[in-house]
């Protein structure tokens, strides 16, 4: 009688792309909110000379205009085009599957942004912020979707408000990577 377990090996890997939709919505909603954070800084700085990253007010007011309306405009896609605002954390494949997600969505756009942006007064800040966006998600939401993973192991009934926190955690650890 041979009871040893043959060890078969599994040739398809396969990742549920939805995380990666998910994920991608939660990028632009963070993206988004620190641009529109970023306008509401402009406006303050309107008609204080001392604060201000442009020479004259007019050109403060521009910059307020277009920041806004960028950031309004990033956070309608995941709205109207993406529409997943769910996250699978449950097993350890999906885990690692939104890790690596994470991972690759902040790679792509810390170069992207990287090379498109100038180096200049108020482009160089939403250089800064792009940055610090996708350093978030290299660094703190792994370890984030980790803790998530483990915590909801042990209290189940946050699993419906996983979206919901990771959103709130890249946000928060955006802020302090600026």
């Amino acid at each position: 009688m041979n009871y040893q377990k043959q060890f078969t090996p599994s040739s398809s890997i396969s990742f549920n792309f939805g995380h990666l939709k998910s994920l991608l919505s939660i990028y632009l909603y963070t993206l988004g909110t620190l641009s529109g954070g970023f306008s509401i800084y402009l406006l303050s700085t309107l008609f204080e000379s001392n604060y201000s990253l442009t020479t004259w007010s007019g050109d403060t007011l521009f910059w307020f205009f277009i920041v806004m309306f960028s950031a309004i405009f990033i956070l309608f896609i995941p709205v109207e085009f993406i529409r997943n605002i769910s996250i699978d954390n449950t097993s350890f494949k999906n885990l690692i599957a939104n890790i690596l997600f994470v991972i690759v969505i902040s790679l792509v756009t810390l170069l992207a942004f990287q090379i498109l942006l100038e180096n200049n007064g108020v482009a160089y800040q939403i250089k800064t912020i792009t940055r610090a966006v996708s350093f978030s998600g290299f660094i703190v939401m792994p370890f984030v979707l980790f803790v998530f993973h483990n915590l909801f192991k042990r209290v189940s009934f946050l699993h419906k408000y996983l979206y919901s926190l990771v959103l709130f955690c890249w946000i928060f650890s955006s802020q302090i990577f600026m």
